[in-house]
């Protein structure tokens, strides 16, 4: 909710103020704009929106107070870095800046700042509950008590999920085909170069990249570290809007790019990306190499590990006996080997669906998540938990996460209500008629 108070007081003169928290204000206008935001990002109010707002502004003008007494700060390039990621997401969202500019009312230097000091209160506040709740530890012995005492409607159901173990095979890209796409690359950018087209037009046509190729190919302002070191190496090093970079191989593919602003550490650019694509008939070898294996590995006993760690193409997976991690969802802050159907790879539900655990399927043909290219896969599924009711036997890592979080929610709520008891508060008529979360607020503006 603090992305509001960015805004506030501009010209506050003739301004409604609804709320004081210590010698802080709290505008109508704030509350108004936090209102717009929430339903502009579809956020959840639950209850009256003009008695929710307030009341998180004012207890994030609690924290805000406490990270100023325990002078925490936080890093402006990081802030800066989230600020130009979030302005490109509405870009991708609206198609352009004009289109932000107008979303926002105002123009794209003031909503830079509006966003910096949103963004930053955000991270102070967190920092602020990270410290209050570190000393939070759970027990096997915690987490089962906890459990214990759960009422059954409280006691989540957990849907069905697996466990899956990958070998993938990438055939090598023909040398003709790599050719190829670097001569349509050299021909773009001569093109570009001679001012025969505009590099925008060129990736909006042909960029194998569809997000940055809907805006042209343009990538947004970055830092080094959200590119891979090749396409880094060459973008940072761009001087001259006019002219397009040589062709860089990365694992995506190829690229050229096209410089469009710096400022700072970080660099906005324009990208055109080609992939070259792997024979057919090299896929089909493939296939037929890999359900030879699978044979192998049936009819000689092979550990379906052993057979991953000798000739896998992936080395994430490669590394890890082939177990496929599920990055998208995490328990109790750590990543998991469980996958819901819906968190696989499409190409990968469809075959494990029909599988039993110990299971090796045939070879098939799909894309790889990272570089979008077509490789050949063998799975194994190693586990199916079937959907049920949470049990500690099967989910104890989502059942210490649901207790440190209630123990968390509870140190907050304490150290909330004794803050709201010491700080002088205000609120004003025609906003005092509330169920308010916390208490103490009324009481503590008599």
């Amino acid at each position: 909710m603090g992305i509001a108070y960015a805004v506030a007081a501009i010209d506050n003169s003739a301004e409604e103020v609804a709320w004081v928290v210590g010698d802080q204000p709290i505008w109508k206008s704030d509350i108004e704009e936090a209102y717009q935001s929430m339903l502009y990002e579809k956020a959840p109010i639950n209850g009256d929106p003009y008695c929710v707002i307030p009341e998180q502004l004012a207890i994030e003008k609690l924290y805000l107070h406490q990270a100023d007494l325990d002078t925490i700060e936080v890093s402006e390039g990081m802030i800066m870095q989230q600020v130009e990621q979030t302005i490109n997401n509405y870009v991708a969202q609206l198609g352009s800046q004009d289109k932000v500019e107008q979303m926002f009312n105002k123009p794209m230097a003031s909503i830079r700042d509006f966003l910096r000091e949103a963004i930053s209160n955000r991270s102070r506040v967190q920092q602020v509950q990270a410290s209050l709740v570190k000393g939070i530890k759970a027990t096997p012995s915690d987490v089962r008590r906890y459990f214990d005492k759960l009422p059954e409607d409280s006691i989540p159901f957990v849907p069905r999920t697996v466990e899956v173990q990958i070998l993938t095979a990438a055939p090598a890209v023909p040398r003709e085909e790599i050719e190829n796409v670097k001569a349509r690359l050299r021909d773009y950018a001569e093109r570009v170069n001679k001012g025969e087209s505009e590099f925008s037009t060129l990736a909006i046509l042909y960029s194998e990249d569809p997000v940055s190729a809907a805006r042209g190919g343009e990538l947004g302002f970055a830092g080094r570290a959200q590119y891979v070191p090749e396409f880094t190496a060459v973008a940072f090093n761009l001087n001259d809007p006019k002219k397009v970079s040589k062709i860089v191989e990365t694992e995506y593919g190829y690229h050229i790019i096209q410089l469009i602003e710096k400022r700072g550490d970080r660099v906005n650019v324009r990208h055109i990306l080609l992939r070259p694509r792997v024979a057919e008939k090299d896929l089909e070898e493939a296939v037929v190499r890999l359900d030879s294996l699978r044979k192998d590995i049936i009819t000689n006993n092979i550990p379906f590990e052993e057979a991953v760690a000798a000739l896998s193409h992936d080395k994430d997976t490669r590394n890890n006996r082939g177990v496929m991690v599920n990055t998208n969802s995490m328990s109790s802050n750590h990543s998991t080997s469980r996958f819901e159907m819906s968190d696989l790879p499409q190409e990968i539900a469809k075959v494990v669906n029909d599988m039993t655990p110990g299971d090796i399927s045939d070879a098939f043909i799909m894309k790889d998540p990272k570089t979008n290219q077509d490789i050949v896969a063998l799975v194994k599924l190693s586990n199916r938990i079937e959907g049920h009711r949470a049990n500690l036997s099967d989910d104890f890592q989502l059942i210490k996460g649901m207790y440190e979080q209630a123990q968390q929610t509870e140190v907050l709520k304490k150290w909330l209500e004794k803050k709201i008891a010491e700080t002088y508060t205000r609120i004003e008529d025609g906003w005092r008629d509330c169920e308010f979360t916390h208490k103490g607020w009324i009481k503590a503006s008599k």
